[in-house]
């Protein structure tokens, strides 16, 4: 394929992209499984060149950057705080996952020895931080279950690619004549290789970058620097047979954490762009992706010569399994919780907030991609294949539904009110720390009408705290947004309304317009927004 050939489809593949997510968001559909059902229709259209999944393009060239945006917009101190929930599910969650649906495979498919079994238990069990970010920002979650479900995505791929490589050891070797077999040592040393490794790297890219950062003074070295440092965490620590998923993460929450100290405001803003366009552009992609792999993914299963039925019987059984071994595991640590020691007690969760974590248990990319890590020599590699896209389409399926699972278990939505009133103290909060350092550097220089400005801009606040708004008239702060984002709306207008005139130079009317835009987006701060 030439080179005009190749930028033709990747421009229609984004142009796609964006229509079919932004078709689905005006019509409420679940913009994921629309983009499987279009990406499958047109794989089999002929002249639709056929994308043979490539493993290590989606591990090191996708993977890594959608992790690092889902890493840098993650609280370091929300993921501190749920820890146990955490890793109860991105460590202990995958090892249930990976022994149940790998005994389930072992009897349920034909042909394939306990060590490949284990290898599609270990593919299928990560959910995917893709798939995760996509469906959660379509429903109001509670915080606490977002942040649990957030940190088991970023994380749990770490624990399902170790379990993977074991098991990939026991089929080559089975496949050589050898005995098959990976001890439970082998694998919990090389899980700490990869623990301490992933970690180590991420941090230390994570202070080196810090460091440099705090060094940069153009808004655009410091967010051209930021495309690379995904791709700076993964690939050394994949290499010294570390964890790159981790290194990633840590790397990601790490400076996101110290980004407002190590950044200029202006740095955090066009980095924070950069990635929502990236997060965006690529979560999408990746759905539609899968779609168009599912007629080669096909055409290499009915090679295999089992029957329809029985491929759908098998299916139908392996999601089951999938399912049920989440749905199992949320149930038992729950009990744990509720009826454990008070320490646990504590910290515990409702049952209904364990059927909604079970109902979210979404498959993505990393699955397909795990999956065509298998060797050659894998028993019924092909099958396996199809049973993985399966698994992903099924449960993207399932998590479709997580809305009307959300309404009728009557889990209660995030408090924006509670949330709005917070950040009003904690502004008010600053601008008294604002307004005694502006009393400390008057002096005589100054002229009063910039103080009396300042003054009644840090002091708003507060006295729409200390003295609010009657109960039945809209509180100051909120009313005052809206009025002020009128009166941008119309400065924006007569500013492109002078343009029109030919009355300024351009590089003026950009740089009024960026005045206002910078107003206007920090009066959209904290307002809840429609998924893209």
């Amino acid at each position: 394929m030439d080179p005009v050939t190749i930028i033709i489809w990747v421009v229609s593949f984004v142009v796609v992209t964006v229509a079919v997510t932004g078709l689905s968001g005006r019509v409420g559909w679940s913009a994921p499984v629309a983009l499987v059902v279009v990406g499958a229709a047109v794989s089999f259209i002929p002249g639709v060149p056929q994308l043979a999944v490539q493993p290590d393009l989606i591990l090191y060239g996708i993977l890594p950057p959608l992790l690092y945006a889902a890493a840098i917009r993650t609280s370091f101190t929300d993921v501190r705080a749920r820890r146990d929930g955490i890793l109860l599910l991105s460590v202990g969650l995958v090892a249930f996952t990976v022994v149940a649906v790998g005994l389930t495979a072992w009897i349920a498919v034909p042909m394939i020895t306990l060590s490949a079994a284990f290898a599609f238990g270990a593919v299928v069990a990560p959910t995917d931080a893709v798939a995760v970010t996509a469906i959660a920002g379509r429903v109001n979650l509670p915080r606490r279950l977002v942040t649990v479900l957030e940190g088991e995505s970023l994380l749990n791929d770490a624990t399902a690619l170790v379990a993977l490589n074991a098991a990939i050891a026991a089929v080559i070797s089975t496949a050589s004549g050898g005995p098959g077999t990976v001890t439970p040592g082998d694998v919990i040393l090389e899980f700490a290789i990869a623990v301490i490794v992933g970690v180590g790297m991420g941090l230390v890219v994570g202070f080196v970058v810090g460091f440099i950062r705090r060094r940069l003074h153009s808004a655009v070295l410091d967010a051209s620097l930021s495309l690379v440092v995904p791709y700076v965490a993964f690939i050394p620590a994949q290499e010294l047979h570390g964890s790159g998923v981790l290194a990633v993460v840590v790397a990601g929450l790490y400076l996101g954490f110290r980004s407002p100290v190590i950044q200029t405001a202006q740095a955090r803003i066009a980095e924070a762009l950069n990635w929502r366009t990236i997060q965006y552009l690529l979560e999408n992609a990746v759905f539609l992706f899968i779609g168009l792999s599912v007629a080669s993914i096909l055409g290499s299963a009915v090679e295999i010569g089992i029957g329809f039925w029985d491929v759908v019987l098998i299916s139908v059984v392996l999601l089951f399994a999938v399912f049920a071994s989440r749905f199992v595991w949320m149930m038992l640590t729950t009990s744990i919780y509720r009826f454990g020691p008070a320490r646990l007690r504590e910290r515990g969760w409702s049952y209904r907030t364990g059927v909604a974590v079970s109902f979210a248990g979404i498959r993505g990319v990393v699955t397909l991609a795990a999956v065509f890590l298998l060797p050659d020599q894998t028993p019924g590699r092909a099958l396996l294949q199809l049973l993985a896209l399966v698994v992903v389409v099924g449960t993207l399926v399932q998590g479709a539904f997580l809305p009307l699972v959300i309404r009728r278990l009557r889990l209660p939505a995030p408090d924006y009110s509670q949330e709005t009133t917070e950040k009003h103290m904690l502004l008010a909060e600053a601008q008294t720390a604002g307004l005694r350092q502006l009393e400390e550097q008057l002096d005589d220089s100054v002229d009063q009408r910039v103080v009396d400005r300042l003054r009644a801009n840090a002091q708003f606040l507060s006295d729409a705290l200390d003295n609010p708004a009657p109960e039945e008239a809209e509180p100051l702060p909120r009313s005052y947004n809206r009025l002020r984002r009128d009166m941008i709306a119309a400065e924006r207008e007569a500013i492109l309304q002078a343009r029109k005139e030919g009355r300024y130079q351009e590089r003026a009317v950009r740089a009024a317009l960026a005045r206002i835009d910078v107003e206007e987006t920090e009066l959209d701060v904290g307002r809840p927004r429609p998924t893209e």
